[in-house]
């Protein structure tokens, strides 16, 4: 499998999940302000313009990062990243992936940043931050003590939440408030894959108005 990612982008999720899981993967890097990886048009693999996008052994194409955390975690069952289909956990699991997908990281991007990046200006970071922090103050509470988010155990979902928490730091929100969000983040930072995936994608986008 090949993933088309951008650092840390949502991607991130995805190549975390990858590193977890000890599947064979490559990754190809993507430029969002172009539109190309590897001096070839981005569009072409991906008609959205944006990451990530999980090419298939078979040569097919996977988008969307709620999609590719499931299609991967399925791809490994004994490792128990996601829960068996109809049971209480997967369903939990899925309903956390399309909470974040739909209420944070939707809200996380601005309508008025530049390209496919989050907000830009302190306009559009102050915006941004009264849509996402009801939402990361209802994750919080729901979290509480827990190391995770369902049964207290590293699932796909808490590779997603761990992109929004990073959000909030590379944009100086801080934690306010958010003191279970806070100790979550922490805790996955601790976890091999996420060191390893960290180092490989290096320095994120800049920010800069």
């Amino acid at each position: 499998m090949k993933l088309f990612y951008a650092s840390g982008a949502s991607s991130l999720a995805v190549h975390i999940l990858l590193e977890e899981s000890s599947l064979k993967y490559g990754l190809e890097k993507v430029n969002l302000d172009t539109k190309t990886w590897n001096n070839s048009d981005y569009n072409l693999i991906n008609s959205k313009s944006y990451v990530p996008a999980l090419e298939l052994d078979n040569g097919e194409i996977l988008t969307e990062c709620a999609v590719i955390l499931e299609y991967v975690a399925h791809k490994v069952p004994a490792q128990n990243l996601i829960g068996e289909y109809g049971s209480t956990t997967y369903w939990q699991q899925r309903t956390w992936l399309n909470y974040i997908a739909t209420e944070l990281h939707k809200n996380f991007i601005s309508p008025f940043r530049a390209g496919n990046w989050l907000p830009n200006t302190a306009e559009s970071k102050e915006l941004v931050y009264k849509r996402v922090f009801p939402r990361l103050k209802f994750i919080d509470k729901q979290l509480g003590q827990k190391e995770y988010l369902v049964n207290n155990r590293f699932s796909v979902s808490d590779t997603y939440l761990f992109v929004m928490t990073n959000w909030l730091q590379r944009l100086e929100y801080g934690f306010d408030d958010l003191e279970n969000l806070q100790r979550f983040d922490t805790n996955m930072r601790k976890r091999f894959a996420v060191q390893n995936v960290l180092q490989q994608e290096g320095k994120p986008h800049s920010l800069q108005e």
